[in-house]
């Protein structure tokens, strides 16, 4: 019986849209925030859900099952190392999906997924932080070179 047993096919045989999942999860860990449509958003955030709870986990059998659905081992390692460390303490919902409106070219519903408790670092951010880093650096500077 197939009782509540739903998958969302996205218009695409399974294969592909394995791909397409992973793919799609693969940038969310690396970019920590991603604009798509609502439909594959809402279809990749049980996928990635589960990535941060294997990444949770941390052992050596949820890293192989991790890199089985996702395939990068570079981004299996930023997801066990950074993403679910951040997410320790939170027992689920560890994505976010903000709608942004219709696409103007065909009026598809987009969105942006994120995480929620990843930092995601702006532009303006950076910049500020690596010019305070410099400034505290070149009174030290001085000081040894007075010494």
């Amino acid at each position: 019986m197939r009782h509540r047993v739903k998958t969302v096919k996205l218009q695409r045989d399974a294969a592909h849209r394995d791909a397409l999942l992973a793919n799609l999860v693969c940038s969310l860990i690396e970019h920590r925030r991603i604009r798509t449509t609502l439909a594959k958003a809402k279809a990749v955030r049980p996928l990635a859900d589960r990535m941060v709870t294997l990444g949770k986990r941390g052992d050596l059998h949820a890293r192989r099952l991790a890199v089985a659905a996702l395939r990068q081992k570079d981004v299996v390692k930023t997801l066990f190392e950074e993403i679910a460390v951040a997410s320790k303490d939170r027992n689920g919902g560890y994505t976010r999906i903000t709608k942004l409106g219709q696409r103007q070219s065909d009026s598809a519903p987009m969105a942006f997924i994120e995480w929620v408790d990843a930092y995601v670092p702006s532009m303006a951010a950076a910049s500020d932080s690596a010019a305070e880093a410099e400034t505290a650096e070149a009174p030290e500077e001085e000081a040894a070179a007075a010494k």
